[in-house]
């Protein structure tokens, strides 16, 4: 009788993304918060103070649109520039990442104009993948 040889119990290597997953991945989540796209497209038309922004993105609360564009300046994809005056004035840019972002949005525009029913995208709500139940959620764009 022929032993085998002992074989050592491995764990299991743990699964790991790919970068390029993962990186879309992040890309995604960060459009998938409720007015990134909207205020990088409104800033695309040229730098805004706050009013103007809420002309441009209607449809946002005051203090959604200021967390966004918080959130954005923190991760440079929007430039903020205080003016100096007696009244406290704000206006907010794209910078380059955030311009960057631009060609991706409208490819991905152009796509869902092409692709996706009307009844998905015009309105308002979104169709949510797992359930294809119409739904709003205040963390989606």
């Amino acid at each position: 009788m022929a032993s085998s040889p002992t074989r050592t119990a491995q764990p299991p290597s743990p699964s790991r993304t790919p970068e390029h997953l993962e990186a879309l991945t992040h890309a995604l989540a960060l459009l998938g918060i409720r007015g990134t796209g909207l205020i990088i497209t409104a800033l695309a038309k040229g730098p805004a103070d706050l009013p103007l922004m809420r002309e441009r993105v209607p449809g946002l609360s005051d203090g959604l649109l200021t967390r966004r564009l918080r959130e954005m300046t923190a991760l440079g994809l929007v430039e903020r520039t205080a003016c100096p005056g007696t009244a406290r004035h704000t206006v907010f840019a794209l910078a380059s990442h955030g311009k960057a972002l631009l060609i991706p949005l409208v490819a991905l525009t152009v796509w869902a104009q092409d692709h996706l029913p009307a009844h998905t995208w015009a309105a308002g709500p979104r169709t949510s993948p797992e359930s294809g139940a119409l739904h709003r959620t205040e963390d989606r764009i």
